[in-house]
């Protein structure tokens, strides 16, 4: 009979995102995807650059002439470039974007956006002198957990949740809920508005040192490590 695992983590980003993140761990995770992408194909402004503020953005700008793209970080540039645009990251979020895009400002700019975004960034840097227009590109649609997560969250088992919005921790709570879990739950969040909509989850969520996935990955290493030897 195989040992009992000190702790379960739980992966709840969209599938490529969570299969990286696994792998990066080298540990066995499980994923449960709670949004899914659906792409909108929105009219397009003129514009001569972009800004893209996550990887699903930067999917969304596919068949779209390749131009300059601002990009929150690096993972969003990677994908950027991959489809042919001369992508600059900001390496954080999007204060640093809006810091970025200012110091050198082209115009007008488009920010293709998910109907759930935060920031806005639009509105700020048009204030700022930098003509900006949004496109609405993708919706992020809830999916319900998988039986797997859903058994491990009614379990005893202690349940690692790396969390890196606050709209993922706002429905996983409410999942928990609809579930009854009952396993004790550890959340590792990517900045303190995460581990604020996740307070009913875990009032003591470790935050990541920086909103970034390599600090989420030493997080929740961290947490992992702890559980593990106690």
């Amino acid at each position: 009979m195989s040992a009992q695992p000190r702790a379960l983590i739980l992966l709840t980003r969209p599938a490529p995102q969570s299969e990286r993140f696994a792998a990066a761990l080298g540990l066995d995770c499980l994923i449960s995807p709670l949004i899914a992408p659906r792409f909108l194909f929105p009219a397009i402004p003129p514009h001569e650059a972009l800004i893209l503020t996550s990887e699903t953005g930067a999917l969304a700008a596919r068949g779209l002439a390749p131009c300059r793209a601002f990009c929150v970080g690096d993972r969003t540039a990677a994908t950027a470039r991959a489809l042919g645009f001369d992508a600059t990251s900001a390496s954080g979020d999007a204060e640093a974007l809006i810091a970025l895009i200012l110091s050198a400002p082209v115009a007008p700019l488009l920010h293709l956006r998910g109907r759930e975004a935060r920031g806005e960034i639009a509105a700020r840097l048009t204030a700022a002198g930098v003509p900006t227009a949004e496109a609405l590109a993708y919706a992020q649609e809830e999916q319900d957990l998988t039986a797997e997560a859903q058994a491990a969250l009614r379990g005893q088992t202690p349940v690692i949740a790396p969390l890196f919005s606050p709209r993922s921790a706002q429905i996983l709570a409410a999942e928990a809920k609809r579930i009854g879990a009952t396993a004790p739950l550890r959340v590792v969040a990517m900045s303190q508005a995460v581990a604020q909509a996740a307070r009913s989850l875990d009032p003591s969520a470790l935050i990541a040192a920086r909103p970034d996935g390599d600090s989420m990955l030493e997080a929740t290493l961290t947490l992992w490590n702890r559980l593990a030897l106690a």
